[in-house]
């Protein structure tokens, strides 16, 4: 059983249903029935066309539901007298199913959630494990968010834009991995999906962005999981097919000359990937490439991370001056603070802020970092 071609089909379905008027929540609830089914059967006998195989299966179990409401009678008998669809669906359609999932009505989590089930075609229990949650608990983070989407319109030409899914791919990117689903890498795959599908430089910024920070996956941790940071982690361990690919795209969508976070953000990225060493790196440019993207609109973390930048390039002191124009609310202030107050020799305060970044952070790994960096400073000699 092919579950990668799974995956890729099933956004394909899901938008031809919708297309051909189906209600977005039925319908992927119909595919989900389908490629359910295509792993009981296919292993024994495969068919021939695998799309059109899921999109008839899909298709009656639409039906069925549509018939099993009362309320929905006039669909019902509208979208039966319909033919049946073809097997393939528009890129216009598989777009449209992207813009639907990233709709604004919807919060981050749920948006993500509903992205990786109807566009990444990973079923909920994948979802769950990959968020670290109950099966139950996801399922009613998706049915909400169908819900939610079917409540406030499923006009396929307004409801969100490339911008919003661009955000919830980088969301996705993100929570990294757990289960059997690596997120970085389905949101990769996802991301190099849509960049088939829109011709935009932003989709391909940030295409670059996530394979800038991918290549340098295997030099971020320890054997004992503990975190490398990036001035310490052995440059030999990135994949320079991946920098190499990222810095093309890069590259080719800075040349359209139409700007935008992310292909700002793959810049400082591509700088990092480009230099041998940590001291090494052009932090001027650095500090010039998140000055663009400030210029975009306001970002409170990316103002902390040139904070720290400017620290690098012009000294510990302006890193600290330049951190006091950022909110300390913004996530991992104090750890910036702290790294800075080292580099300026204040040890007491360093180990201090270390201390107290370490009972803030989200995850076990980062807390157990900043506690070593604290308890390094206080140790004797």
């Amino acid at each position: 059983m092919d579950e990668g071609l799974l995956r890729r089909l099933a956004p394909q379905v899901t938008a031809v249903l919708v297309g051909r008027g189906a209600d977005f929540a039925t319908a992927e609830d119909a595919v989900q029935e389908a490629l359910l089914e295509a792993t009981q059967r296919w292993s024994d006998d495969p068919p021939r066309d695998p799309r059109g195989w899921l999109v008839t299966v899909a298709w009656r179990r639409f039906l069925d539901a549509a018939r099993s409401e009362t309320a929905r009678r006039r669909r019902e008998e509208r979208v039966a007298e319909e033919p049946p669809p073809g097997p393939a669906a528009s890129d216009d359609d598989t777009l449209a199913l992207y813009v639907l999932c990233a709709h604004p009505a919807l919060t981050p989590a749920s948006a993500v959630a509903l992205t990786l089930r109807a566009v990444g075609g990973l079923t909920t229990r994948q979802v769950a494990e990959a968020y670290l949650v109950p099966e139950s608990t996801m399922a009613q983070r998706i049915s909400r968010a169908k819900a939610t989407v079917a409540r406030e319109g499923l006009d396929r030409r307004a409801p969100g834009d490339v911008a919003t899914v661009l955000r919830v791919l980088y969301l996705v990117f993100n929570e990294g991995h757990a289960g059997d689903v690596d997120l970085a890498e389905e949101a990769i795959r996802l991301t190099r999906q849509l960049a088939g599908l829109v011709d935009h430089p932003e989709v391909h910024g940030l295409l670059a962005l996530m394979l800038l920070h991918h290549a340098r996956r295997a030099a971020r941790t320890r054997a004992d999981s503990s975190l490398v940071p990036l001035a310490e982690q052995d440059r030999s361990r990135w994949d320079t097919d991946l920098v190499a690919e990222g810095v093309d795209l890069l590259q080719a969508a800075l040349a359209r000359d139409r700007l935008g976070p992310m292909q700002a953000q793959a810049a400082v990225a591509a700088l990092h990937a480009d230099a041998p060493s940590a001291e090494e790196t052009d932090w001027v440019q650095v500090v010039e490439w998140y000055d663009e993207l400030l210029a975009l609109g306001e970002d409170p973390v990316a103002r902390l991370a040139r904070a720290v930048a400017v620290g690098e390039a012009d000294g510990p002191r302006a890193g600290l001056r330049a951190l006091a124009e950022v909110d300390p609310a913004v996530p991992r202030w104090t750890a910036a603070s702290a790294h800075l107050h080292e580099r300026s020799g204040d040890i007491e305060r360093a180990a201090t802020l270390y201390a107290e970044a370490a009972a803030l952070a989200t995850s076990t790994a980062e807390r157990d970092h900043l506690t070593r960096q604290a308890a390094r400073l206080r140790s004797p000699g």
